[in-house]
């Protein structure tokens, strides 16, 4: 656990106090002092909501004015809510103070195991299986991202980009915001998010798959420029509108890999163009 200051005097209330906030917290809100308070509250409600605002400041030292901020930014986000309190709980006369807890959505925010648990079945399934399970499994996976896709029949520049286009969608919709956009002789189709990313750093074969996909949808060679797992903007995917021989899968990627330096950049393979 790492322990975290609060250094806005506004938040100190009438001391300084340090709070517990685990590598859970989301990273967007870590990213400045009031990020680091953000954060905290958070991690608070996480750990013992349904909590009041007086608790909270209590606990972090914030002032109620912190409090309120902090906690209406939460609200208006959709991260958090608030109830009133159960007759039960209530101490003392009046009305039932607000208890605040996160909601569904403010705990999605927060970190998982997911890669963790991914890269882990993968290498099960390759100890059992060996390598062929792993790509055989990375095949079935891109297959089912494009299922319901036939394969271009007339390459032509539109129906090539039109192809291309509805594949950006299929990977769209599985979370990999893809997109395309003409460049020069061909079209770049590119996932600007990459759900699986760091699992692919491990078993490329994920990537491979996808490319593999492409060719049999395209019909003609694809290649691509950059992909996320190394360290790129975005995987961009170059396909030439007019139809080239399909290689072997294994030979184009090394011939990808063997591009000059200047093809593969941050920005996305905007070199490219």
């Amino acid at each position: 656990m790492k322990t975290v200051g609060l250094p806005h005097d506004e938040d100190r209330g009438t001391g300084r106090r340090t709070v517990a906030a685990s590598s859970a917290a989301p990273a967007a809100l870590v990213t400045s002092g009031e990020g680091h308070t953000r954060a905290a509250v958070v991690q608070l409600l996480l750990e013992e909501g349904p909590i009041t605002a007086t608790a909270i400041g209590s606990k972090l030292g914030l002032t109620p004015a912190g409090v309120r901020r902090h906690l209406d930014a939460l609200i208006e986000s959709g991260q958090a809510r608030a109830s009133r309190s159960a007759p039960w709980q209530q101490k003392g006369r009046g009305r039932p103070a607000k208890q605040y807890q996160l909601t569904a959505d403010g705990r999605g925010r927060l970190g998982h195991a997911y890669d963790d648990l991914a890269g882990a079945a993968i290498r099960q399934l390759g100890e059992i299986g060996g390598e062929q399970a792993i790509t055989e499994f990375a095949r079935s996976r891109a297959r089912t991202i494009v299922k319901g896709i036939e394969p271009v029949t007339e390459h032509t520049a539109e129906t090539t980009t039109a192809k291309a286009e509805e594949i950006a969608e299929a990977f769209t919709d599985a979370g990999f915001a893809a997109s395309t956009r003409k460049v020069g002789a061909g079209v770049q189709i590119c996932q600007h998010h990459c759900p699986v990313a760091h699992v692919a750093e491990e078993f490329p074969q994920l990537c491979e798959a996808e490319l593999e996909a492409f060719r049999d949808l395209l019909g003609t060679h694809v290649q691509r420029l950059a992909t996320i797992a190394n360290g790129d903007c975005a995987c961009t995917t170059h396909v030439p509108l007019l139809a080239l021989p399909i290689t072997d899968t294994k030979n184009a990627s090394h011939e990808a890999a063997a591009q000059p330096a200047a093809v593969r950049t941050n920005d996305s393979g905007r070199s490219a163009e």
